[in-house]
């Protein structure tokens, strides 16, 4: 479940024509006159993160890529292979024998399965002398996370979360209805029946959705929390590490979900939303509480502002289940991947590249000072319209993010009355902990699409389809064809990690 939900967050961005020459700095115009003519060319595989660039521009024709060609002397060729089949064309590359000199890659099972095979470079000794920034601003805890056999086999790029998801709801409804922001799970269920057949809108049709949910229980993961676990997380359990989806929690987590429907208070169609979907019905003020992410205040909830003005959300506590527990799954430390073909002759300058990437947080990650943003009054100020115009920076940026947190909060402030970093450190404060971070293991490599595929009946056993009693024949299903391989793997893994005598298990 999780592996669906680690795709790096897009905001929507709207075009707009810029000069590639306008507004550029100083230093860049002398360094392009400095290396015209010696540059030495790359060819990187990378996501376009689903970005769209201004009228005339690509992601090999654009300022901020013309910036970093310029800063490095390097002549870089980009392919972005669709959003959608970005996974199953790298595995087209990799056979291919015509491999580029860098691929970006977003999934630790498939990054660990070719590393295995050889397929990558190691890159200690070209990280030694090529990579200052990346090895001053990547801790070691993420280095260990991309060793196998004692050798960095790539670049990671960190996540600036600690976790994605917390409960939003509409505070106009729960006013109009005369409830309180619900805390408990019997409270979440009355407030979501209220939003549901109580008319909250107050236009008279039945037209409201109490709690909407997405494909595969995407927007799922805090009602999870509040029985102690996480689909595909690993937590201890008596000094063991076990797999949360096999947990009898998420059988009662899966029994309440399926109350819920039962009782029509879930959206109906949840199985068949996708991101858009799921947008449209909170913009259209459909939806009146739902597991958000920390930068929808930002989209589609804004978006139902302005639509309809006197809309109110809130953040709401997560919901807390029967024996007090409550919380969202942890992103992962690491987002993505840097990996180097063992065929590559250009190693030296892709480190050089990602180590750029790594120093220039500032002109990268928040787009050029004085034009996106500025100082004032000892506060950042952002131009909303050029930083949208502009997102697609992050689709170098985010190769090698290595979070500020100073920076961070200035930046995420500058961005408006969205309450995203309250929301982040909320969310913080609530993460279940993944206690696995290896590489993956074997088993992982081997089974985890087909233990991943076998997760599809949790969505019909909410919807009734199956009985709960299907929970049990899953998990014996998930023992069988590779889960106890890869649970003995995982907890080889912890005993040589120690973390059993750090948390006194």
């Amino acid at each position: 479940m999780r592996s669906k939900f680690r795709s790096v967050s897009i905001l929507f961005v709207t075009a707009f024509l810029f000069s590639a020459g306008c507004n550029v700095p100083t230093s860049e115009k002398n360094r392009e006159e400095q290396h015209k003519g010696a540059a030495k060319s790359i060819g990187i595989v990378i996501s376009n993160l689903g970005m769209t660039f201004p009228a005339g521009m690509d992601e090999n024709d654009n300022r901020y890529l013309s910036y970093i060609e310029a800063q490095t002397g390097l002549d870089i060729k980009i392919t972005t292979p669709p959003t959608e089949v970005y996974d199953e064309k790298l595995d087209v590359i990799m056979s291919s024998g015509n491999l580029p000199d860098m691929l970006h890659v977003y999934k630790a099972v498939w990054f660990g399965n070719y590393a295995k095979q050889g397929a990558f470079q190691p890159l200690d000794d070209l990280i030694d002398q090529y990579g200052p920034h990346l090895k001053e601003k990547i801790p070691a805890e993420a280095w260990d996370r991309v060793r196998y056999g004692g050798k960095i086999y790539a670049i990671p790029s960190l996540n600036e979360v600690s976790g994605v998801e917390l409960m939003y709801g509409r505070k106009d409804w729960l006013d109009r209805l005369g409830l309180h922001p619900p805390e408990t799970l019997e409270e979440y269920h009355e407030v979501i029946r209220a939003f549901t057949q109580d008319d909250p809108d107050g236009n008279g049709i039945d037209d409201t959705i109490g709690l909407a949910l997405m494909i595969d229980l995407g927007r799922s993961s805090p009602f999870f929390g509040a029985f102690g676990t996480q689909l595909d997380t690993w937590v201890e359990r008596n000094g063991k590490l076990v797999n949360g989806s096999i947990l009898p929690e998420t059988r009662q987590a899966l029994a309440y979900l399926s109350g819920l429907y039962e009782e029509g208070l879930l959206d109906r169609e949840f199985p068949l939303n996708l991101q858009n979907n799921l947008f449209e019905k909170i913009q259209d003020g459909k939806v009146g509480l739902f597991s958000a992410t920390w930068y929808d205040t930002r989209g589609p909830i804004a978006a139902n502002k302005q639509k309809d003005p006197k809309a109110e959300w809130i953040a709401l506590p997560y919901p807390t289940g029967p024996d007090g527990q409550k919380g969202v799954y942890e992103t992962d430390m690491i987002r993505g991947y840097n990996v180097i073909p063992a065929s590559s002759l250009s190693a030296k300058e892709v480190i050089q590249f990602l180590d750029f990437i790594a120093s220039d947080y500032k002109n990268l990650k928040l787009g050029f000072e004085n034009e996106i943003w500025k100082w004032e009054n000892g506060r950042m100020v952002t131009d909303f319209q050029k930083h949208d115009e502009q997102l697609y920076r992050g689709i170098y940026q985010s190769l090698v993010d290595v979070p500020d947190p100073v920076l961070s909060k200035e930046r995420l402030d500058s961005l408006g009355d969205f309450h995203l970093y309250d929301n982040l450190e909320m969310i913080r404060q609530n993460v279940i902990h993944n206690e696995f971070y290896g590489i993956p293991t074997w088993a992982m490599s081997k089974y985890d699409k087909k233990l991943s595929e076998l997760q599809g009946i949790f969505t019909n056993i909410i919807l009734g389809i199956e009985p709960i009693e299907s929970f049990d024949r899953y998990v014996e299903q998930w023992k069988r064809e590779g889960g106890d391989e890869m649970t003995r793997e995982v907890n080889r893994w912890f005993e040589r990690s120690g973390r059993q005598m750090v948390r006194g298990g």
